[in-house]
């Protein structure tokens, strides 16, 4: 039973929300604004949650090519812009496809630090797997990042809010494509129960601003990786 996977209740869990490169990178497919602000806050949450050893629970879009039939150009399985952020990965995870089932091995969360589902829809909802894991793991409050916040972010606020959790969103931390449509989301999020705060409320102040993505040649930018 996926209610086994949390032998007791939780303080927090973080949901980590389509960090993926097709969203962050700047060549990315659907890429969001202002990601250098926002990537920053994601890795020091990402930094904080290894140091805390707080629980992670990962969505990833993923769409079939269909030999080029499929309207959607961004996320596409067996792509670069599909696949997550290098530090929002932690080493113990575990992976499981969007296939429409609700299976979950048996003390997951006790196992693995970080869990990552797939999914093939921008509502995480839609997904059996996602749906069902997501209704049955206990916490205090759940931890929002990730993008967008008018498309997955605010599905995935609006869903727990319907399950009766408690929903943080870390606003500097969840980006967006559009400013207009955004701001009318993180409203109705708060509106329906979410509690918006920034990223210094959970990780403190931090001087670093900017992060890098993918480049790994330039020595400083090591170094700053290693960092977290």
């Amino acid at each position: 039973m996926i209610r086994q996977l949390l032998k007791s209740r939780r303080k927090q869990v973080l949901i980590d929300i389509n960090t993926q490169k097709d969203f962050f990178l700047a060549n990315g497919n659907a890429c969001i604004r202002n990601r250098k602000r926002v990537l920053a806050n994601i890795r020091r949450i990402m930094a904080w949650a290894r140091s805390r050893k707080i629980p992670v629970i990962s969505t990833c879009e993923v769409y079939g090519n269909h030999n080029g039939a499929n309207r959607t150009n961004y996320c596409i399985d067996g792509t670069d812009g599909q696949k997550k952020i290098p530090y929002t990965l932690l080493s113990k995870r575990i992976n499981f496809p969007a296939d429409g089932s609700t299976d979950v091995p048996f003390n997951t969360l006790q196992r693995y630090r970080q869990i990552i589902l797939h999914k093939r829809c921008v509502d995480p909802f839609d997904e059996p797997r996602i749906d069902r894991l997501l209704s049955e793991v206990q916490a205090n409050e759940f931890l929002l990042i990730g993008a967008s916040a008018e498309g997955a972010v605010q599905e995935m606020a609006l869903g727990l809010l319907q399950r009766g959790k408690k929903v943080s969103v870390i606003v500097d931390a969840v980006g967006s494509q559009n400013r207009r449509e955004a701001k009318l989301a993180l409203r109705k999020m708060r509106a329906k129960g979410a509690r918006l705060i920034e990223a210094k409320r959970i990780a403190g102040i931090s001087h670093l601003r900017y992060v890098g993505i993918c480049s790994y040649e330039d020595s400083k930018e090591q170094t700053k990786k290693k960092l977290c």
